[in-house]
């Protein structure tokens, strides 16, 4: 629900567009209750005082108003926008979503949100050939946003097989292009764990990984980390690499540091990968 709100705001961004001003004014006020409504959510969410019920018929309210702004003005991209954006969050997902993204789509083919949420709509139909297109539009428009070279990343990872059965393209070129989505996402968020552990994540994705530089990305997130579960798991990872790098006395003295009860089993499947002279 954060990320919704926080999104959100973008949306006033579009009103920038050459508009006409009656219709800035009327998308700014159905923005603005909007905004209010999902700030209000946040901070009530998950205590006594959310009223569930009249949270979904103040939505069901915004719904309305968006459908009478479309019908008014047909030709504003933003209305769709915000509109497609806004159905987009609820489920189920309503029938009309799609359209009204595309719709939006139509009028100003240069909004990296709708491209976005149109690609994450074919991505979860299972037709990721299409949805690729989107992402990387999103990101070529917005490229300082680190969830659209995020989502291209995940796609093309997800989305391996379907991608190479294509004969679009070949494995090299898928991962040098998934490995630079995640990298960019992470440079931009250097603060955002989704971000950067997945980065981390993305070199056991790769036909011929770098494990040199995957274990600095590791040992970069340890440094970040706080003691406790987390930082266990990031040096479980740590000696995982570690090990494929051949560097077996390092790993099993990392290993050793690893007492977490949690990650006693995959602490126990590195241990026995580690070569039987080497724990004498």
């Amino acid at each position: 629900m954060r990320r919704l709100f926080f999104l959100l705001v973008s949306f006033s961004a579009l009103l920038a567009h050459a508009e006409p001003s009656a219709a800035q004014r009327e998308l700014q006020s159905i923005l603005t209750r909007q905004q209010r409504l999902m700030a209000d959510a946040v901070l009530k969410d998950g205590t006594a005082s959310f009223d569930q019920e009249n949270f979904r018929t103040e939505m069901q309210e915004i719904a309305f108003d968006y459908e009478a702004y479309i019908a008014k003005y047909p030709e504003v991209a933003a209305g769709f926008a915000a509109y497609g954006y806004f159905l987009s969050k609820l489920e189920p997902l309503p029938k009309q979503t799609v359209a009204i993204l595309l719709k939006a789509n139509q009028l100003d083919p240069n909004l990296p949100l709708v491209k976005n949420q149109i690609g994450k709509y074919l991505a979860e139909d299972g037709k990721p050939l299409e949805a690729i297109n989107y992402f990387i539009a999103a990101a070529r428009l917005d490229p300082k946003e680190p969830l659209y070279h995020y989502q291209v990343g995940l796609l093309l990872a997800e989305a391996r097989d379907d991608f190479l059965k294509s004969g679009q393209w070949t494995r090299p070129q898928l991962d040098k292009a998934m490995r630079e989505a995640f990298q960019r996402a992470a440079e931009i968020a250097p603060d955002r764990m989704e971000f950067t552990f997945r980065y981390a994540e993305s070199f056991y994705d790769l036909e011929t990984p770098d494990w040199d530089e995957a274990a600095k990305q590791w040992q970069a997130l340890e440094a970040q980390s706080t003691p406790g579960p987390k930082r266990q798991f990031i040096q479980l990872h740590r000696a995982n690499v570690m090990i494929l790098q051949g560097k077996h006395d390092e790993a099993r003295a990392l290993l050793a540091q690893i007492d977490d009860p949690s990650l006693a089993k995959q602490k126990e499947k590195l241990v026995a990968e580690l070569p039987k002279a080497s724990a004498e």
